[in-house]
């Protein structure tokens, strides 16, 4: 015979809102965890930041449309991964440092660089632009756009590149382009690249121990030795709830649903002690209660040393 009870019905969970659902996730690989202090990590997203303008506004000049490049992430990873997460066919531009065998990077797109040269001579980039390398023409174009494109890479960084960058060459396979060893780590900025209705993907990549040197130098991170001072002082700012309370009294539950207008519930307070002085919730001193000014106070009279 069948048991009927009276459970409730559960509705089945509701969905996730679209922009919840649909948000990236970035996978985080604790094996290998940010080697940049955030110190470091913020002046080279600010360099990536300057050259990212510096890049939109050349290109406008150059091609003579208006377009803009947007920073979207700064990373560390070794030159395998970077490599292995390029398209298989893809603009690589190798450029040179001073005194450094691995080579930087500036990737985007075969068409995209082929629209920036229809531009600059002239033409429409309105039909779709082919995904091919670059005719004798076309390659000493780019060859010069990314030469002025080092020049504001060169610019914006400053002291970190004490040497300008050079142009080494042009390669479109991206497994085939051996800029650096496969576990050279690399600084990684990627870009969106908009050149009127046209985006396109577009990274740099460049050797960490040329930056890391130099940032070491430029922006010391700060002593380990003054951490301590450093939290009690940060802490000491921190805003916390401070009361002043009657001393606790336990209770049944049902004596607290059956309170009513006017029912009186005893305190074991007396009327001769000062308050509690309270700071989250627990006990740190006890103060008489006063006025101040139009305002009421409490007058601290002790003390009560407690274990954080």
């Amino acid at each position: 015979m069948p048991i009927v009870t009276d459970m409730p019905v559960l509705s089945p969970p509701s969905a996730l809102p679209a922009p919840a659902a649909n948000k990236a996730v970035e996978v985080y690989d604790f094996r290998r965890p940010t080697t940049l202090a955030r110190e470091h990590s913020r002046v080279l997203e600010l360099a990536f930041e300057t050259f990212a303008r510096q890049w939109g506004t050349q290109l406008t000049t150059k091609i003579r449309t208006g377009s803009t490049v947007v920073t979207e992430q700064v990373t560390m990873a070794t030159y395998d991964e970077y490599a292995a997460s390029l398209p298989a066919s893809t603009a690589m531009v190798l450029f040179s440092l001073d005194g450094q065998d691995a080579k930087g990077v500036i990737q985007f797109p075969s068409e995209a660089a082929l629209g920036w040269v229809t531009r600059m001579l002239g033409g429409a980039a309105t039909a779709p632009i082919p995904d091919r390398k670059f005719t004798e023409i076309e390659h000493a174009l780019v060859k010069r756009l990314m030469e002025d494109t080092l020049e504001d890479l060169h610019y914006s960084f400053g002291s970190l590149l004490a040497e300008a960058p050079a142009v080494h060459g042009i390669h479109f396979n991206s497994q085939f382009a051996q800029a650096a060893a496969t576990n050279t780590l690399m600084i990684v900025a990627r870009f969106t690249v908009r050149m009127g209705e046209w985006n396109w993907r577009a990274t740099i990549a460049l050797p960490a121990e040329v930056l890391v040197q130099q940032l070491g130098s430029n922006n010391p991170l700060s002593d380990t030795a003054a951490a301590p001072a450093q939290l009690r002082a940060q802490l000491a700012e921190v805003p916390v709830e401070v009361g002043l309370a009657l001393a606790p009294v336990p209770v049944t539950p049902e004596t607290i649903l059956n309170l009513a207008v006017g029912d009186v519930l005893r305190l074991p307070h007396p009327v001769t002690q000062p308050f509690n002085l309270t700071v989250g919730g627990k006990p740190v001193a006890r103060a008489q209660a006063a006025t101040h000014g139009s305002r009421k106070a409490g007058q601290i009279v002790t003390t009560e040393e407690t274990t954080p």
